[in-house]
């Protein structure tokens, strides 16, 4: 039956509200003033509505940007008690101090930033592993990962990931749109694809896989095999 958990984890959650948090709408405009991109409010909405379900001890996140989705997450857990660390990773400090206020703001949750690849991050921590000197760079393992990437790196990030999951833990992205036009096989975003392709077959040996369309992306989520 495991291999049904993951559906149910990613269906609606009717209980929970529809609407944006107040902070994370002010952050998608900020989003649309600086020309970023983000995942949409249907995928946003449906990976709250998994962590709620999974109530998660340890959560991290990567790619974070300046927020959006982390603002719903932390909008969720705000007056909760449940959450031991929310722990937020992002490779420029530009946008980590933007995080760093967002975090302020809910001051009640239980959250760190971490500045960083996610791939050298966890080579560190593989590193960090032997010698147990001072503390690790990233947590050790996590309840629930979520990982955005763009789609050159995003193969390798999820690759990087998924030994940190828990064995109950899931991590979640959103799956990469194919490159569009004639593309020569050494593109970046070719070899990219090529690499989620690859991913999805080999972590299918050692993971259960499960994929939620949503308007405006699908969802693509791993939880570890017995």
């Amino acid at each position: 039956m495991r291999d049904e958990v993951l559906a149910a984890i990613l269906s609606a959650d009717k209980e929970l509200s529809r609407d944006e948090p107040e902070v994370a709408a002010n952050i998608g405009l900020q989003l649309e003033h600086m020309g970023l991109s983000t995942w949409s409010i249907s995928v946003r909405r449906r990976i709250r509505d998994a962590i709620a379900r999974l109530e998660p001890k340890k959560i991290m996140q990567t790619g974070a940007g300046i927020g959006h989705l982390s603002a719903w997450i932390l909008d969720h857990y705000e007056g909760r008690e449940n959450l031991e660390n929310f722990q937020i990773i992002e490779e420029g400090n530009r946008f980590a101090v933007i995080l760093t206020r967002l975090c302020q703001r809910y001051s009640e949750v239980p959250t760190n930033i971490v500045v960083g690849s996610p791939r050298l991050l966890t080579g560190e921590l593989k590193a960090w592993s032997i010698s147990k000197t001072g503390e690790p760079p990233i947590m050790e393992n996590s309840d629930v990962i979520i990982v955005d990437a763009i789609m050159e790196k995003l193969a390798d990030d999820v690759s990087a990931l998924l030994p940190l999951l828990n064995p109950n833990g899931v991590l979640f992205t959103v799956e990469p749109n194919p490159p569009e036009g004639d593309r020569e096989t050494d593109d970046p975003q070719v070899k990219g694809f090529n690499n989620w392709i690859e991913l999805i077959k080999t972590s299918n040996e050692t993971h259960h896989i499960a994929f939620a369309p949503l308007f405006g992306g699908t969802i693509v989520a791993w939880l570890p095999k017995d």
